[in-house]
């Protein structure tokens, strides 16, 4: 499976051997270098529209290779009928939609239709379902996002309610939606990509937007907001004196817990607080620690759990949503490999200590 980073996304070696090399515009033909750094402004949006449609990182880098390979095969094709942009956004997305043909949509716990666990049973993994994916910041922005207007890739658009939602569409659905309501095409230029009619178009993307409306959560508290580095640093500081009343006190009413792959999730903080206080491995104050890292425009946590030998080795990685009236909502993913696909270290020594909040 490739694991390049958006950066790095160039046409695989084995197929730059094999393919006549492309040409641009005039018939000049083109060396892979030439044809890659022409292409490489858009990689990082590629990425995030890859994302949007899969649910998975892993799937979008595979995708955002196979979309150059292909463009490199069809570039002497491409005669400026619209711009190079829209050309690879255009490959990129029905590559993703052969991608998709007969597979699953990715969830999360929140969207397989369950109502809220019990938190004294004992959360049980559930790895048949293809969970939703976390996106790290990295991956599509070179530095943390402050303002959606100064970025081709705006954080509402990988926010990781709005991708949830989207996986609640059919994948023609989510193709209509991505192009014309954040890639702002016309109707007619999403007919053209996708061999459907205007009419076919506009009734998609009005049964589209109908079941967004439904499902898209109220937008979360910014960073420029001055409560939310003191919720953040409360929050870091809680965990990692492992008190749970800290923890809880942070917690909106409403607030929501899930943590794929298990498919139970729970509400209200007093569910949440026995979650934690039930099951969570830790023995006591220095268990835990949390370094900062950022997904889907959000706040996020490496968070490391100390082992026999005094070492802290990765545990989780938690998305963290703000609210006017607490932390409104974390997702907690798990595995060592997130935490590499984080650029977060592999463990933490005794001496260690942790990074401040972000």
């Amino acid at each position: 499976m490739t694991t390049t980073t958006p950066h790095e996304a160039r046409v695989p070696a084995s197929a730059a051997a094999t393919v006549t090399p492309a040409a641009g515009p005039g018939g000049t033909e083109l060396s892979e270098e030439e044809f890659t750094a022409r292409l490489a402004p858009l990689r990082r949006e590629i990425l995030a529209h890859c994302y949007r449609m899969t649910g998975s990182v892993h799937d979008a880098e595979d995708m955002l290779q196979e979309t150059y390979l292909r463009a490199w095969r069809a570039m002497r094709g491409f005669e400026n009928r619209s711009s190079l942009r829209t050309w690879m956004f255009r490959i990129a997305t029905n590559t993703c939609l052969t991608h998709l043909e007969g597979r699953k949509r990715r969830p999360l716990p929140t969207g397989i239709g369950a109502p809220p666990a019990d938190p004294r049973d004992q959360p049980r993994e559930d790895t048949s379902v293809p969970w939703l994916e976390p996106l790290p910041d990295a991956l599509v922005w070179s530095t943390a996002p402050a303002d959606p207007a100064d970025t081709a890739v705006g954080r509402d658009t990988v926010r990781l309610a709005f991708v949830a939602a989207l996986q609640h569409l059919t994948a023609q659905q989510r193709a209509v939606l991505l192009l014309r309501d954040v890639l702002a095409w016309s109707a007619a230029e999403v007919a053209d990509a996708l061999d459907l009619s205007v009419a076919a178009v506009n009734s998609t993307l009005q049964r589209a937007r109908a079941h967004m409306a439904n499902v898209q959560d109220e937008p979360p508290l910014e960073p420029t907001d001055p409560r939310h580095r003191e919720l953040l640093a409360r929050y870091v500081a809680a965990f990692e004196a492992y008190d749970v009343a800290a923890i809880v006190e942070l917690l909106a009413a409403d607030v929501v817990w899930e943590m794929p792959p298990f498919p139970g999730w729970y509400q209200g903080p007093a569910a949440v607080g026995e979650l934690i206080a039930t099951w969570c491995p830790a023995t006591g104050p220095g268990s835990m620690r949390l370094l900062p890292t950022s997904a889907n425009g959000l706040p996020a946590y490496g968070l490391y759990m100390r082992g026999a030998d005094g070492v802290h080795r990765p545990f989780q990685v938690q998305q963290v949503t703000l609210g006017e009236d607490g932390v409104r909502h974390v997702t907690v993913w798990f595995g060592e490999a997130l935490f590499a696909r984080f650029g977060l270290p592999a463990e933490l020594g005794p001496q260690e200590g942790a990074a401040p909040a972000r």
